[in-house]
């Protein structure tokens, strides 16, 4: 089943692989306030049967970034006015923003494990986009760039505490200061992906990837994306203490379905 919740997106259902699509490539899949409100609500209205996410995005680029325009007086029609919001007072700036993280966010905290495919430009938001999944393969013609920094701004749609996580404080500091681009071989070395292959192979690599995933326990897989979140912040007795619930749950669950048998 297709829908299409926004202009720019398109969300197709298949069993257990919901693929959610960037679908405006003649501006490069530019990001606006409205796409991120579809795409929490996307991510919020998951159908159960889900088990992995793919976000990919048609034409050459995976996306570059924040659409300009909402930048200058006036805005987008239909999008909020940043400016105006900027002018009146950090407050209401700081308000405006809240819901735009959603649209990250929320593919963090969902259980299905998200692939993002990424290729050519993944700038400022786009970047962004493809660090709220969990996990990434690029193509070998892939740009990453925090561009933030070159309009005078600072990553915030999330991409901060991912981006630490992945390669660390001092590079993720480089990385943003600087807005310099981090190719396909960098991206993988540094822990920004999982594989790079020829831009040709990204689809199939994908499919690869999210038959393997599926091919795992649903409990377990289920169970293991939040205890691996868990453990980037949780003090070790936490940790230990979070697998044990895990496992218990899991094995009584197991136990259960072999006394019905």
């Amino acid at each position: 089943m297709s829908t299409q919740p926004h202009p720019g997106l398109r969300v197709e259902h298949d069993g257990a692989v919901t693929t959610v699509t960037l679908a405006n490539p003649d501006q490069l899949n530019a990001q606006t306030p409205s796409l991120w409100a579809a795409l929490a609500d996307t991510a919020h209205g998951l159908p159960d049967t889900t088990r992995v996410v793919v976000l990919r995005a048609e034409g050459r680029a995976f996306s570059a970034g924040l659409n300009r325009s909402l930048l200058m007086p006036g805005g987008m029609p239909g999008e909020p006015d940043m400016i105006a919001a900027a002018a009146q007072s950090p407050a209401a700036m700081t308000a405006l923003i809240a819901p735009f993280q959603e649209g990250f966010a929320a593919w963090r905290r969902i259980t299905p494990v998200v692939v993002a495919a990424v290729q050519g430009h993944a700038i400022g938001a786009g970047f962004q986009l493809a660090l709220a999944a969990d996990l990434r393969i690029v193509a070998d013609d892939v740009a990453m760039s925090m561009k933030e920094i070159a309009l005078g701004l600072i990553p915030d749609l999330g991409g901060t505490a991912t981006l630490v996580h992945s390669v660390g404080y001092s590079r993720a500091l480089e990385l943003c200061a600087t807005a310099r681009v981090v190719g396909a071989a960098e991206a993988v070395a540094i822990g920004l992906a999982t594989a790079a292959v020829p831009r040709a192979d990204l689809d199939a690599a994908t499919a690869d990837l999210v038959a393997a995933l599926l091919a795992a326990s649903p409990a377990a897989l289920r169970a293991l994306k939040p205890l691996l979140r868990q453990a980037i912040t949780s003090a070790p007795d936490e940790q230990l203490a979070h697998e044990r619930a895990a496992q218990g749950f899991l094995l009584h669950g197991m136990a259960r379905g072999v006394g019905r048998s």
